[in-house]
């Protein structure tokens, strides 16, 4: 698959943007996890920085192709997980941003050919000096091999969310 192919491409689940309003699916897992990662303005710049610029993605062992160098609504991504023919890609496209004083962050969705189907958020705040870093998502299996186990695919998100947030305050912490 090439970023290219996802020009138009449909979103592969119902409710686009339920992120930003708390709706999800019926029929979709919720996962949501908020965590403190720094505290002060250089560490809120820098964990901003990192996460709107696919920096956290790459620190994580997610590169990207984006269509853009930041997150905005309709750039396009496509990371791979793993290499060679047991890889996996994983199109996405951001259906919201934001960029505000103390407070940045995104959703995107899943594209045909991802493995899950669904929406995940990236929301980081200042809170009076208190930087906070909240994930949120809704998701189901897409592909056979993601919805026939439903409890592992569900601890690999579990895992994931707490590696994002380990990476965003290891970044926000490089000064």
């Amino acid at each position: 698959m090439e970023l290219s192919d996802l020009a138009g491409a449909p979103f592969t689940y119902p409710c686009v943007g339920g992120t930003a309003t708390g709706a999800a699916p019926d029929g979709f897992h919720r996962a949501r996890v908020t965590a403190t990662i720094g505290s002060g303005r250089g560490a809120f710049d820098r964990a901003a920085e990192a996460l709107m610029t696919w920096r956290m993605h790459a620190a994580f062992g997610l590169p990207l192709q984006a269509t853009e160098g930041r997150a905005r609504e309709g750039v396009e991504t496509l990371g791979r997980l793993g290499t060679g023919p047991l890889g996996l890609d994983v199109p996405c496209r951001v259906v919201w941003a934001l960029e505000e004083p103390g407070r940045v962050g995104f959703a995107y969705g899943t594209l045909p050919g991802h493995p899950e189907a669904g929406e995940e958020a990236f929301v980081l705040e200042d809170v009076e000096g208190t930087v906070r870093f909240t994930i949120s998502a809704f998701s189901r299996g897409a592909r056979w091999y993601s919805r026939a186990v439903p409890p592992a695919t569900r601890g690999l998100q579990r895992l994931a969310l707490r590696r994002y947030v380990a990476t965003l305050r290891r970044l926000a912490a490089e000064g």
